[in-house]
């Protein structure tokens, strides 16, 4: 059995939750112009209402909200099945990167990352999938990255929350495919963003946010489940974690230089 992809985002519904930037951003402004109905959610209102400017009117719905809160989750999908009955497609790009070692290592930002990152996109799983199980029908899109592989310098907290989101789509999957419901797991390299601007320290095959969109999209139309990119990179890091531990942290040792 063969999950569904997206032929066409003409009309379709689409709940994008982290679109105020970085790769939303650019699955935000991918998804008007192909003429997706997109719902845009973040803190950022100011970003959100220059990206609903770019589509017909009444094609977008500015929807700012937080992912640690619940309550505005819950809102928001509200207005959501109010203008538009449901929604085909959840997008959830929200994420939080701060870098840590462990001679830095800050519980606080750790459970903050944990929070964002892992819960952040339960809740809204836990919101749009009632209606998506009484269809038999709707796509679940959730943005990890290929930290969560296995363990790289630099991401004590977020390498954690990315690697418990693989085990999260993975069932979600497994559940989901005899209901007709799909399921997209995205696992991107460096990109260039906010975040990765923090970054010190040299990111292999780095792309744009624009590319990242359009792996992501076009994944989305095929139905599948494992979409990562970018190809050269992250398939040498799905060859690592097959490796013995010791032949693995040699290699990490030898080319990440951090």
């Amino acid at each position: 059995m063969k999950q569904q992809g997206i032929s066409s985002f003409f009309g379709k519904r689409v709940w994008l939750i982290g679109a105020s930037s970085g790769i939303g951003e650019a699955c935000a402004q991918a998804l008007i112009k192909a003429g997706a109905k997109v719902a845009l959610s973040s803190r950022r209102i100011e970003r959100l209402n220059t990206l609903a400017a770019l589509g017909n009117p009444g094609q977008s719905i500015v929807l700012p909200l937080d992912v640690t809160n619940d309550a505005q989750l819950k809102n928001s999908y509200q207005s959501i099945l109010s203008a538009w009955g449901g929604i085909d497609l959840l997008l959830f790009v929200s994420g939080v990167y701060v870098p840590l070692r462990a001679d830095n290592f800050d519980i606080d930002t750790a459970e903050q990352t944990i929070d964002a990152n892992l819960l952040g996109p339960m809740r809204a799983v836990a919101i749009a999938l009632p209606e998506m199980l009484k269809a038999h029908a709707g796509h679940i899109a959730i943005v990890g990255s290929i930290a969560g592989y296995s363990g790289l310098p630099k991401a004590l907290a977020y390498g954690p929350s990315k690697a418990a989101i693989i085990n999260f789509c993975e069932i979600l999957y497994y559940d989901l495919l005899p209901q007709g419901v799909s399921v997209h797991m995205i696992s991107p390299g460096f990109v260039a963003t906010e975040a990765t601007a923090q970054n010190d320290f040299e990111m292999p095959a780095l792309i744009s946010a624009e590319q990242a969109a359009t792996e992501i999209l076009s994944g989305i139309e095929k139905g599948e489940f494992d979409i990562h990119f970018p190809k050269r990179f992250s398939r040498f890091l799905k060859f690592l974690r097959i490796l013995p531990y010791p032949i693995y942290f040699w290699i990490v040792r030898r080319f990440v230089k951090i």
